[in-house]
């Protein structure tokens, strides 16, 4: 399966293990649950789902590669302690905690959440003197003489042998003891996770052209020679980083990045590209609506690879905006949440230093736990400012928080009517090929221009999904979202 569906397995098992009874206890007891183990290449996102999962479900985690243990970290430390056995006294040995279990409570402890997700990676890759130890964790969910406690679920990850020379392949009395899933590179499904985290529209557009460069490894007299996930999600970082600075993009920065150099020439050829595509055709002018006929022509004519980049970064900058609105509905949602109280009753200073306070605890606890994404971390961040500007004064949320929906309004009619031109330049520059059909459909699986759409409306994609029988997927949102009550209180 790819990581989308690995990802979505794996929260079902987890919410399935959390379940519990009529007297609070786990309908699968911890020794039941058998632990998943993610067997998949290396940098296509394992490490990144565990994240994303508890995040979701609101739960801790607590990651280690199981690659830096020994058998004395992993197990605890012995010593030495006096007890006594039939009137008489015995040295016996003892453990300290492990490391790992430690890490657990001291979670627990730190953040308030009791529930959580122990991910273990490089789990077939342990050493020689702790490997004998993994059947007893993977059987019984301890290490040394500690427990894993209730309500933590274990999701063990590791490479195939092919990638790994130090994999150690497991014996079936291990094997029968866990859930496996077999993970797959999957370019369709990392589309859509690249599109929600900002990967570069020029990474994306190279991809969709060069598909076989997605994932890439193969070992030649010059040695092995990888390209990851990883690696270009991390590249894309240092893209607009360079971007920003007006420094040159060269071979030997792509290069550290993308380790295999036919890859690198290729992606640096079309970035610059790309570069120049961004210059000939004045984006902004398109987006504005002030695009001419000769450019409009001139993009009709063009190579495909021109046409991809050129319908890649309108999506980009479409989504990327449309992204901006949502974040902020997102936003006046929570923070509707805690002024509505405030507002409707007798409260006042006391009630507003109290949600600021709560949202602190929030933060600090989710933080702690691993669980706090960096979109709700803005979130939050943008609740406290609003109640701190008010002033502590009650009267001024209301004036406050119509002054911030009006922007959103304003936001989001803006977003709209440069989503109708983008919309309008590509039925005149492409008709309805394929160029269309990438952009409605871009905007249709990516989460926050689905929600936009439904939430606000985009006549010209309507018109297009229509035609182009994508409708479905927008429709079941249009469903979850409609009457959300973001822009009143």
């Amino acid at each position: 399966m790819n990581i989308q569906q690995a990802k979505d397995y794996i929260k079902d098992s987890i919410r399935m293990y959390l379940k519990k009874d009529e007297l609070g206890q786990y309908r699968i007891p911890l020794a039941s649950q058998r632990p998943i183990f993610l067997l998949g290449a290396p940098g296509i996102g394992k490490t990144a789902i565990m994240e994303q999962i508890a995040q979701e479900l609101g739960i801790a985690v607590v990651s280690y590669a199981m690659t830096h243990h020994t058998r004395q970290s992993a197990l605890g430390l012995p010593f030495i302690v006096e007890k006594e056995y039939d009137g008489k006294t015995f040295s016996v040995s003892e453990y300290t905690m492990s490391e790992i279990i430690a890490s657990v409570y001291e979670t627990m402890e730190k953040s308030g959440i009791r529930e959580g997700i122990l991910f273990l990676d490089e789990i077939n890759c342990v050493s020689e003197t702790l490997s004998p130890s993994m059947l007893q964790f993977l059987q019984y969910k301890t290490f040394g003489r500690h427990r894993v406690p209730e309500g933590w679920i274990i999701v063990t990850a590791g490479n195939p042998p092919q990638y790994n020379r130090s994999v150690r392949e497991f014996d079936v009395v291990t094997l029968d003891r866990l859930k496996i899933i077999e993970v797959e590179e999957d370019l369709d499904t990392w589309k859509r996770y690249a599109r929600e985290r900002s990967v570069h529209p020029a990474i994306v557009s190279f991809l969709d052209m060069k598909k076989e460069f997605f994932y890439h490894i193969e070992t030649t007299v010059k040695g092995r020679l990888y390209v990851t996930a990883r690696g270009w999600e991390d590249l894309s970082g240092i893209l607009y980083l360079y971007e920003e600075e007006g420094l040159k993009v060269e071979e030997s920065l792509i290069g550290q990045y993308i380790r295999n150099d036919k890859i690198v020439k290729e992606f640096t050829a079309y970035y610059d590209l790309y570069q120049k595509y961004k210059k000939d055709y004045h984006l902004e002018d398109i987006l504005s609506g002030q695009v001419t006929d000769a450019v409009c022509e001139n993009a009709s004519k063009a190579a495909f690879d021109e046409k991809l980049a050129l319908t890649g970064m309108l999506v980009d900058r479409t989504i990327s905006d449309m992204k901006e609105c949502m974040e902020e509905a997102d936003y006046l949602m929570e923070l509707k949440g805690l002024i509505l109280p405030i507002t409707q009753e007798d409260l006042g200073t006391q009630a507003i230093q109290e949600a600021i306070e709560k949202i602190g605890k929030k933060t600090e606890s989710l933080s702690r736990a691993g669980a706090l994404s960096l979109r709700d971390q803005r979130k939050y961040r943008k609740i406290r400012k609003f109640l701190q500007d008010s002033g502590f004064k009650k009267d001024q949320l209301k004036p406050l928080y119509a002054e911030e929906t009006k922007e959103l309004r304003r936001k989001a009619e803006g977003c709209k009517e440069q989503t109708e031109r983008v919309f309008d330049f590509v039925a005149r520059a492409f008709a309805q090929g394929n160029e269309m059909l990438i952009l409605v459909t871009e905007l249709t699986v990516n989460t926050d221009s689905a929600r936009f759409i439904a939430t606000f409306g985009c006549p010209s994609y309507t018109k297009y999904n229509d035609q182009l029988m994508l409708s479905e997927r927008s429709g079941q949102i249009a469903a979850k979202i409609d009457q959300l009550g973001i822009l009143d209180i």
